[in-house]
């Protein structure tokens, strides 16, 4: 080994040892350089995770986006101890990932996109039998808690095997939560609900977020992400982008103001154009669109260069890009 590599061997161990002694530190995970290869038929390599590192704070709803195959559900299970990596490191809960992988799939809940269950078995029993693998104190107030909250009380006694996939959904997120983990992964978790079911789990996470719990969220619904994230990773084997919804708007379209006019002339948009704050403007029909950095400061600018011009302002509003429109730009930017 260099002495390069001796260096950097050594300070990896220091942070490693840094993460898992500190007990306030502000990260429920922590990854650096997380990679996890698979090996083929053929005896080539697949690369499902590469070089991912991340930092989760407690207590956020963390959106974990990106396509089919893109490595989110690979990310989910080294993370909760299911697999290994293969390189790279990650504390999770304070926990080292592969030194205490017993004390992390015992703290953590993990709702997977197809739960399986003993289908024989009655869901409280289904319930029952896992709170005593997490050693839950009140096993039959824990079961009867998260039934009633999730709708499946009077279903109790029913075999698993004759619910619905959105019952299922349901009993898996009461599987998850029912030894009151401080970290919670879920991967899809409002999958095969009808509206109102997802919304009650939509709301639950809220609270769940509220109460101080960390939730590591893959979706594919956009909209639900938007509404329920604090900051959002778009990943594709690695990492994209993160940052919070808003700010991924900006460093992507930046604040566009739209002017709603009654005529729009040529002369009006270049009155406009030529505002040393305004980054771009354009006339489409009767609409000025407009991009500024900060629209509370410079939109009386606008308006009184408009009035001078002759313009009649019906109404201002500001451009809404909606976070499909942002992911779907970062993932066609970084298409192969």
């Amino acid at each position: 080994m260099t002495e390069n590599s001796q260096a950097f061997a050594s300070a990896v161990l220091a942070w490693m040892k840094a993460l898992s002694e500190s007990d306030d530190h502000p990260y429920m995970i922590s990854t650096n350089a997380l990679t996890r290869t698979f090996e083929l038929k053929d005896d080539s390599t697949l690369t499902a995770v590469d070089d991912l590192s991340i930092d989760v704070r407690k207590g956020e709803v963390f959106g974990f986006l990106g396509p089919n195959g893109a490595g989110k559900t690979t990310t989910i299970r080294m993370l909760a101890c299911l697999i290994g990596p293969t390189s790279g490191e990650a504390t999770v809960a304070g926990h080292v990932v592969g030194r205490d992988n017993a004390a992390i799939r015992n703290g953590v809940g993990i709702l997977t996109e197809t739960p399986g269950f003993y289908d024989r078995l009655s869901a409280a029993y289904n319930l029952k039998f896992f709170a005593k693998l997490y050693d839950v104190q009140d096993v039959d107030g824990q079961v009867e808690k998260y039934l009633r909250m999730m709708g499946l009380w009077k279903r109790r006694d029913d075999e698993v095997g004759s619910f619905s996939k959105g019952m299922r959904q349901k009993l898996a997120l009461a599987r998850a939560l029912v030894h009151e983990p401080d970290l919670v992964f879920l991967d899809e978790p409002t999958s095969g609900l009808d509206p109102e079911a997802a919304r009650m789990v939509r709301d639950f996470i809220s609270d769940l977020s509220e109460q101080g719990r960390t939730i590591f969220l893959c979706t594919h619904n956009l909209d639900e992400a938007d509404r329920l994230c604090d900051r959002i990773a778009v990943f594709k084997t690695h990492l994209l982008v993160l940052d919070t919804p808003a700010n991924l708007r900006r460093q992507l379209f930046g604040r566009q103001v739209v002017f709603h006019l009654q005529a729009l002339s040529v002369d009006m948009v270049e009155r406009v154009s030529a505002l040393q704050f305004v980054r771009y403007a354009e006339g489409i029909d009767n609409k000025l669109v407009v991009r500024l950095a900060d629209p509370e400061q410079h939109n009386p600018y606008i308006i009184r260069t408009l009035v001078e011009a002759g313009a009649n302002i019906q109404f201002v509003g500001e451009m809404r890009y909606s976070l499909e429109d942002v992911y779907l730009q970062f993932i066609r930017n970084n298409a192969a």
